[in-house]
């Protein structure tokens, strides 16, 4: 190649260059139409096939998930049907809208029953809560430490739900020396469907209202 006079190169007549120089035009041409084909075209193809790598591997994960699922689907059914009788145990244990005053009755009579004394027993306004409605009861009364015990632990026997709150327990100034409570009752009732459809109308007329 040092002996060849590039410049005496004539283009129209390539076929009569010398052997060295069309073997290096064609490995030039070579190398242009590789780069030329990779950018064009196979870069392209590698770019859609990583894209394709990538999506097999979340579609793998995807099935494999949904592969666990299936293969427990019979323990998903039998953990449901177990919490559906659960939250249905629970619901029987609320008092319809006529149960209500037949609890408020136990939870006095329970009370008398432990020895108490009710100084104050009052009732407040019903409270809508999604599906069920909260019922609060003011009590003050009188006793000792133990009658207060019983009372509690009767509380806890009855057959429907009752939970007490806000405690407070003070010197009493009444017979005996007896110790005075104040706490807050609550009961709780479920909703009929008329009663939540009713609640979810205010509820969405509120909202509008808002806006």
């Amino acid at each position: 190649m040092k002996d060849i006079d590039l410049s005496s190169l004539d283009l129209s007549s390539i076929g009569a260059w010398p052997m060295p120089v069309k073997a290096a035009l064609i490995a030039v041409v070579c190398i242009i139409v590789l780069a030329l084909g990779y950018f064009l075209d196979t870069q392209k193809q590698l770019d859609t096939l990583e894209r394709a790598r990538i999506e097999e591997t979340t579609l793998k994960k995807d099935f494999e998930s949904k592969q666990a699922k299936a293969v427990n689907l019979d323990a998903y059914k039998k953990q449901m049907e177990e919490m559906k009788q659960s939250f249905g145990a629970m619901l029987r244990q609320l008092p319809s809208k006529t149960e209500v005053e037949d609890l408020l009755v136990d939870i006095s009579q329970t009370g008398l029953a432990s020895g108490i004394e009710f100084q104050l027993f009052k009732p407040e306004a019903e409270r809508q809560i999604d599906f069920y409605a909260e019922l609060p009861i003011k009590m003050k009364m009188s006793g000792t430490y133990h009658e207060f015990g019983r009372f509690v632990s009767g509380i806890a026997a009855l057959p429907r739900i009752v939970t007490l709150h806000n405690i407070s327990i003070d010197e009493g100034k009444g017979k005996g020396g007896d110790l005075s409570m104040n706490l807050e009752a609550k009961t709780y009732r479920y909703l009929d469907e008329a009663e939540i459809t009713a609640a979810r109308k205010a509820k969405q007329q509120k909202g509008k209202k808002r806006r």
